[in-house]
């Protein structure tokens, strides 16, 4: 019998079970029952249904029927049909409209059809990390299907938890089915379970993965057949119409029976409230205040500080936990209540747990600009509604000063670090413009120039227009407008404190404003365009505010990129091939993202690692996926269906690969096509050079690299050079060691095949190319050899500063030979920092020389640092240390306490500062 023959057969042989031919059967369940292959199955099935033999529903899971050709298939349409109708009707106004957010529609369409399915809908099982709302969810499909009329209004709805009788199988087994009396000891009475009680309804069994192997076993006999017997009864012959719906927060892979998992034909996966846009978190936020307020009869009104650290400490417990820190904090403010009439809640009477939510907002500037945005500096809601509360003030006027301020003494009284409260202030202070731009806006119809003009003096406002124009021509704005407007009000507070003699001599913002920034330099610029116009003169720390405002205004670089995917089988090959990539193109932000998958791990299990972790970063321009062989090399598609983000692959990944992706990525404005069809006809790299071009007739270029062996020093050389090229984008450059011996005659060999373009090394060959001495290069000078590549030209002079690769060379060596504890390839970034912010503080451009010693001595005062073995400053015989000097080592030091929590002492400072 042909394969198709045998499919038809058991499609027509199963007819005769009514059960089965009102549910009708998947291809994944003909391919298990014959023994044949899923996707040949599904090409039978095709061809049947195109020759009219069979039926097929649409949506997914694809379900196929015999064509009998009588009414009754007729009369499952209608039923359908007429189910639709009352679908359309309702679906403006269903149970699903109270779940708050767009976010979960695909969950919320699949829950409705599993409900709508005919006979009699599709068992479902939820998925959810504990507190995502699985059980309001399964209430929610219920209350769906009484309003389309798949259920009477009457129907019962049963919860279990099957955890309430983990530890007693048997029971919990009778709890599901009843039992008979005498079916085990302490059975007295007979006894009917909960699948009976939820006949023409819905069972939900909540942590089914608690339920054992035999139960789950009655369940999925009871799902096909619809009939179960009680324990105690040796047959199945109790009959009931019931829709199951499963919960469980683990893999149901490792916890449920593969047979129990094929009776379930639909699962739903409820994220994390951690994933769910900023927007939804803040107004389930909002309604958890409501209820609250209703519950105890009293109007609330929360700070805008203490609404973001309890989204930001969101953690595992998701929404259930979020409703119970909002409740303790409501309980709290209800005893300090006093004599409000209304309960009051800030940043200052949450627990630490919850104040800590704030630091993990600082790193989101754009959610904390949402939050601030959309409630203020406050949120009020009463108990009937969420209208705000009769305000205890007047607006206040515009006030920077006094607004920053307060802030920063509230998060400082906490132990906030400084760079967390430049974050959460930067936010605060946009938020705070917009809001009172808006305001102001919204009061007067006029222009922002006639608004300002009925605040401050003319002379004032056209200053203040200077002003925007030179800090146009400098930084991008967010709106050009409302700095006008900010600046010109600040300015007026500026001169009204001056006026009053009440001039800020130090700063609330002082050591928290990033000083190397060009919103600081611009707003040292403002500061002398202030002094010279008005002829008057500022404190240094109105620097500070003038560069908050700067930063706060201005429009954030929102230009992404590809995201690369690299997927290998083995346990670390991926990483391994990622860090590799890392080090040899270091100034990319490329986001290389490595996906290891050991031998034993299940293809399932690695596309839901490759999702979730997707699903945390912007990929908006697409993903490249870079996978090695087998299973890995088909997930594109299914990435791209569940995350609706374009996905392209690339098979047979290597290193050079890699490498190249990176480079093609890095370039500005390109597109996923265009990197995948460069990657295609990609021939890789040859030897130590970069992708000679083969196809060209003429010779390949080549530097030669010489020492006296042509083994330590030019090899060396080599690798240096290497690096250089790849730092450059220079692809086409053989790079060759040769020794002193024989070397006009090797240079004579190599001329037949190669065009030499340059040497590098410690004798000159006297060729007809450039010569770079070996100390020029180790000077730190690449441009020498870079300016006479032919494939270069004048782009060195006119391109960005260059990374100095000789001295990462030389340090990263260095520091391997010297370091114990630390990682030299992991800090190498942090040293070449340091040494640039010293630069910058003593206005001075140090040797490579000069940048080597100190880089190695500050390697290995960080190494003593962190086995506490520091040494001692001999000021006898080293010299005194000025103030002033080793207050800027020290400044340039703190990069180590933010990235390392490493902070060097006063005697290694002094070490330091005699270096510079």
């Amino acid at each position: 019998m042909k394969r198709i023959d045998r499919i038809y057969a058991y499609i027509k042989g199963i007819y005769n079970d009514s059960r089965v031919r009102e549910k009708g059967v998947t291809a994944a369940a003909i391919a298990q029952q014959l023994d044949i292959l899923r996707s040949n199955v599904s090409r039978e099935l095709n061809e049947l249904y195109r020759q009219k033999k069979i039926c097929k529903s649409t949506g997914r899971p694809v379900l196929y029927f015999y064509d009998d050709g009588k009414v009754k298939n007729t009369v499952r349409q209608k039923k359908t049909d007429n189910l639709s109708d009352n679908i359309h009707d309702t679906h403006s106004n269903t149970a699903f409209c109270k779940f708050v957010g767009s976010s979960l529609k695909p969950q919320i369409d699949q829950a409705k059809a599993a409900i709508i399915y005919p006979p009699d809908g599709l068992h479902t099982l939820i998925l959810g990390q504990t507190g995502v709302g699985k059980t309001l969810f399964a209430h929610m499909m219920f209350d769906y299907g009484c309003e389309v009329g798949r259920f009477k209004k009457d129907a019962p709805f049963i919860t279990f938890n099957c955890a309430d009788y983990y530890n007693n199988p048997q029971l919990l087994i009778s709890h599901i089915f009843g039992h008979m009396r005498g079916a085990f000891t302490g059975a007295d009475t007979n006894s009917i379970g909960l699948i009976e009680s939820a006949d023409e309804g819905v069972l939900f069994l909540d942590e089914v993965h608690r339920l054992p192997p035999e139960g789950q076993e009655m369940i999925f006999y009871f799902m096909d057949t619809g009939t179960f017997n009680r324990l105690g009864e040796t047959k199945r012959e109790r009959k009931a119409r019931v829709l199951i719906i499963c919960a469980t927060t683990e893999d149901p892979e490792s916890v449920l029976t593969k047979t129990f998992q094929r009776r379930i034909p639909n699962i739903i996966q409820i994220p994390p409230l951690t994933e769910r846009p900023i927007e939804e978190k803040l107004e389930i936020t909002k309604l958890l205040f409501l209820k609250e307020a209703h519950f105890i009869k009293r109007p609330i009104k929360v700070s805008g500080d203490a609404i973001k650290a309890l989204i930001g400490s969101i953690g595992p417990g998701n929404v259930g936990q979020l409703e119970s820190n909002i409740r303790l904090l409501c309980a709290q403010g209800l005893l300090n209540i006093k004599n409000r009439k209304y309960i009051e809640i800030d940043y200052h009477i949450l627990p630490q747990q919850i104040k800590s939510g704030i630091l993990a907002m600082s790193t989101k500037r754009q959610d904390m600009a949402a939050i601030s945005a959309t409630i203020g500096n406050e949120f009020y809601v009463t108990p009937n509604s969420k209208g705000k509360l009769p305000k205890e003030v007047e607006d206040e006027k515009f006030n920077l000063y006094q607004m920053v301020e307060n802030k920063v003494k509230i998060l400082r009284s906490e132990g906030i670090a400084d760079d967390v409260i430049q974050q959460v202030m930067i936010a605060d202070v946009n938020a705070y413009l917009k809001d009172f731009y808006i305001k102001q806006k919204q009061n007067v119809k006029l222009s922002v120039h006639d608004r300002l003009l009925k605040i401050i003096d003319a002379d004032m406002v056209d200053f203040t227009q200077q002003v925007a124009d030179v800090v146009a021509r400098r930084i991008n704005l967010v709106s050009k407008e409302r700095f006008l407007y900010a600046f010109g009000l600040h300015l007026s507070s500026l001169f009204a404190r001056i006026k009053e003699k009440k001039q800020l001599r130090s700063s609330s913002l002082s050591g928290m404003v990033d000083t190397t920034t060009i919103e600081f330099e611009l707003a040292q610029e403002i500061k002398k365009i202030i002094e010279q116009h008005y002829d008057l003169v500022i404190a240094d720390s109105e620097t500070e505010y003038f560069a908050m405002l700067l930063q706060s205004l201005k429009e954030e670089d929102i230009t992404d990129k590809i995201v690369i995917a690299v997927a290998m089988h083995g346990n670390y090959t991926a990483s391994s091939v990622c860090d590799v990539a890392r080090k040899l193109f270091s100034a990319t932000k490329v986001q290389l993202i490595p996906f290891d998958m050991p031998l034993e791990c299940k293809p399932n299990e690695m596309l839901g690692r490759i999702t979730d972790k997707l699903r945390t970063i912007n990929c908006s321009q697409g993903v490249l996926l870079m996978a090695d062989m087998g299973s890995l090399c088909n997930f594109g598609a299914l990435i791209e269906e569940q995350l609706n983000i374009p996905v392209m692959t690339i098979n047979m990944v290597t290193t050079p690969l890699v490498l190249e992706a990176m480079r093609k990525v890095d370039m500005a404005g390109i597109t996923l096509p265009a990197v995948y069809d460069s990657l295609k006809s990609f021939g890789g790299y040859d030897d130590s050079t970069i992708l000679p071009d083969t196809k060209k007739a003429e010779k390949s270029d080549a530097i030669i690299t010489i020492c006296s062996s042509g083994e330590g020093t030019a090899e060396k050389l080599k690798q240096i050079i290497f690096d250089i090229l790849i730092n450059a984008g220079i692809l086409n450059i053989k790079i060759i060691p040769l020794s002193l011996y024989d070397m006009k005659e090797n240079i004579k060999k190599l001329s037949e095949k190669y065009n030499i373009v340059a040497s590098v090394g410690v004798v000159n060959p006297q060729i007809d190319a450039p010569f770079i001495p070996l100390e020029t290069l180790l000077g730190g000078r690449e441009n020498a050899l870079l300016c006479h590549l032919p494939m270069v030209g004048n782009h060195v002079a006119a391109g960005k500063k260059d990374n100095n690769v000789v001295l990462r060379h030389l340090c990263r060596d260095a520091l391997h030979d010297m370091l114990l504890y630390l990682n030299p390839d992991k800090v190498i970034n942090l040293l070449l920092e340091f040494t640039e912010r010293l630069e910058k503080l003593f206005d001075s451009d140090f040797s490579n020389a000069q940048k080597l010693k100190i880089i190695v001595h500050t390697g290995c005062a960080l190494e003593r640092q962190v086995i506490h073995n520091t040494i001692k400053y001999n000021s006898k015989l080293a010299g005194k240390i000025d103030a002033d000097k080793l207050s800027k080592v020290a400044e340039a030091a703190s990069v180590f306490e933010k990235i390392l929590q490493l902070k060097l002492n006063k005697d290694e400072l002094c070490y330091i500062a005699a270096m510079v």
